[in-house]
Order: C-alpha cells, then sequence, then structure tokens
C-alpha cells in the first residue's frame, strides 16, 4: 500500500522539476484519454501539488487528469473539460476555495459535478462551511494514493450515474412526447376526412351526440347546418372527377375559412354533402351563418354549365336549431335540417331554408 513516503518523494521531485500546466496536462492530448470515462480537475495553486497528484494518477489508464492553477480560470476550465470529479483545492490566492465551490454549483454546467475539498487540516468547521458550500467530500492533502483513487472512482461512478439517469429521462420525455404526437396524428386522420381534410362522418356523429347531451343539459340552443353542392352530379358528368374532387376541396375550405369558433364543426357528411354543427347558436345566428356560407360559395365563380342557377357551383342549405327535449336523439336535429335542406332543393336550389319540427 503506498502511503504519504510515495507523496513526499513525488513532491520532491516535482519540486525540482517544476514543470508547467502544459507538461502536466500533456497526458490529456492523447487520443486514448479522450476516451477515459473518469475525468479529473484540480484546481491548486501549487504546480508541484498538480504533479504530485498527476503522477499519483498516472498508473491508472482509465483516469484523465487537468490541471488548473489560477482560481479566476477554474469555472472556465470545468466548463471546457467537463470533469466527473473536481478535486479543489480551499486556500488560493484571489479567490478562496469555498467562492469556487459556490461559482461550481451556480453555474449550469458544473452544478452536478462532484466536488471534493482539499484542505490542509482536519477541521471540522471548515469541513461543515465546505459541505454547506456544496462540497461532496473532504479530504486532507496530499491523501493516500489508493484513498484518493477509490474517493475519485466512488463519486466518478455517481455522477456517471446521473448523467445517464438523465439521459435516459430525456430520452424517454423524447419518446413519449413522439407517442403522443404520433397519437394525436392518427387521431386526426382517424377523424379526418381523407378528401377534404374536415371531419368524417364517424366523428361527425360523436361530436354532435356529445354536443347533443350537452345542449340537452344545459337548456341551450343547437344549430345544425346541411349543405349541399347543386347538381354535383351533372359537374361530374361534364367535368371529371377530378375536378369535382377539387371542388369539394374548395367548398370544405370555405366551410372551414367560415368557423369563427373552437367549437364549431365542419363536416363532410357523405358524398357531396356536407354538414356544420354550431352550438349555443340561435335561428337567427344560424340563418345569417348558412347565408354567408351559400354567398361565399357562389363568390368563388366555379363555371357549372350544367347547373340551371346562373352557370355556376351553388350550394343548398338546410338550417336547424333545436333546445334537446329529454329522451330525444341527437339524430332529430339531423332530420329537421335534411328536411329544409330537401326543401331549398325544392324550391331551386342555391338557397338557405329554416326548418322547424313538425307538431
Amino acid at each position: 500500500m503506498l502511503n504519504q513516503d510515495v507523496w513526499g518523494r513525488a513532491i520532491k521531485e516535482a519540486s525540482m522539476q517544476q514543470p508547467d500546466n502544459t507538461a502536466i496536462t500533456a497526458i490529456t492530448d492523447t487520443p486514448a484519454a479522450n476516451s477515459y470515462p473518469v475525468m479529473v480537475l484540480l484546481v491548486d495553486d501549487q504546480a508541484m501539488i498538480g504533479e504530485a497528484v498527476r503522477r499519483a494518477l498516472a498508473s491508472e489508464p482509465d483516469i484523465d487528469f487537468h490541471y488548473c492553477a489560477t482560481p479566476d480560470d477554474a469555472v472556465a476550465v470545468a466548463e471546457r473539460t467537463r470533469p466527473t470529479v473536481i478535486l479543489q483545492d480551499l486556500v488560493m490566492p484571489g479567490v478562496d476555495g469555498l467562492t469556487l465551490v459556490r461559482r461550481y454549483r451556480d453555474n449550469a454546467a458544473t452544478r452536478d459535478i462532484p466536488i471534493i475539498v482539499l484542505s490542509t487540516k482536519e477541521e471540522a468547521a471548515m469541513k461543515s462551511a465546505a459541505f454547506s458550500a456544496g462540497a461532496n467530500d473532504y479530504l486532507v492533502k496530499l491523501p493516500d494514493s489508493i484513498e484518493l483513487v477509490a474517493r475519485i472512482r466512488y463519486h466518478s461512478r455517481s455522477y456517471l450515474n446521473l448523467l445517464q439517469r438523465d439521459e435516459a429521462y430525456r430520452a424517454l420525455r423524447q419518446s413519449q412526447q413522439q407517442l403522443l404526437e404520433t397519437n394525436l396524428e392518427l387521431q386526426r386522420l382517424t377523424n379526418s376526412d381523407g378528401l377534404t381534410g374536415l371531419s368524417n362522418r364517424r366523428y361527425f356523429d360523436e361530436y354532435l351526440n356529445a354536443e347533443w347531451k350537452r345542449a340537452q343539459r344545459e337548456q341551450s340552443q343547437l344549430a345544425l347546418l346541411m349543405i349541399d353542392v347543386d347538381a354535383f352530379k351533372a359537374y361530374n358528368d361534364t367535368y371529371g372527377h377530378v375536378a369535382g374532387d377539387e371542388v369539394l376541396r374548395r367548398v370544405a375550405a370555405v366551410l372551414r375559412d367560415n368557423c369563427s369558433r373552437p367549437a364549431d364543426l365542419p363536416a363532410r357528411f357523405g358524398g357531396e354533402e356536407f354538414s356544420m354543427v354550431l352550438p349555443s347558436t340561435s335561428p337567427g345566428g344560424a340563418r345569417l351563418f348558412a347565408e354567408k356560407v351559400r354567398r361565399a360559395i357562389e363568390s368563388l365563380g366555379i363555371a357549372h354549365s350544367g347547373a340551371d342557377t346562373g352557370g355556376f357551383l351553388t350550394v343548398s342549405i338546410g338550417a336547424a336549431v333545436l333546445v334537446p327535449e329529454d329522451g330525444q336523439p341527437s339524430s332529430r336535429l339531423v332530420e329537421v335540417a335534411d328536411a329544409g335542406l330537401y326543401e331549398a332543393k325544392r324550391n331551386g336550389r342555391n338557397q338557405v331554408v329554416m326548418a322547424w319540427p313538425r307538431a
């Protein structure tokens, strides 16, 4: 077992050689050193102490050693070298060791790095101050090299485990975020119509039923618009199905752009038929909204030579507003709005008809 005699010889030889910082850190310039899992930074103003520690660690091939003799540069050197352990002398000119310990702890890059303070004497008050400042360990210099290596390995292992744990947490959070985004995208695709991007019929049914139940609880008005592209079969026959698909996309865009409230839901009901759920909307508000949509689609100016409504593509809209009664299904609102749509078609298309439930 190595003892104080070893340190004595090392210090004596170091005092004779008086190496500079470049010589002390030369070991870190080799490619192999960069792969060492244990990185030690010694901050001490006495170069012979730096050389003694370097020699004590030289026989450990997996320990990389860095030395800083200038207290004011210590934090910057620690940021650059990213040690797994800092050996910090307590008594230094200009900046004392405890101040440096606090600076390490206040710096995001060095906050969690284990710090072993080195003191010239065993003193309870100094130990207490060191631990209060954020030190992890306390050694009287110079300790037996075996003990020093053991403590360096112990604290390095703890620090590396901490880094691995944090990296695992980051990877887990990233994985969870990616999973959430994937699930949201799958949900969007499940609920969306592939051609128009609006909500599909399945989601429309779910949403209407949910809003119907809410309106039933609150005894509030719920409006529904049923929208049908006029003479769409004739349009497909004249211009082709590709052009017909583009028309449906443009109509869908108008519906989407006119939804000013998050609760308003435009959906593709089926084929060339669309629907819009408008919670908490009065009959007057529903009619105004429907007229706005009808005029917006007409103003697109899409030529339709097969139409009998002026040579341009138009829509007919049936609107209904109900306050749900107990035991009444949401399909009742669809029936009433659909009756209004039928009436708009029968009366010549390109118009809005407000429908009411029959007694």
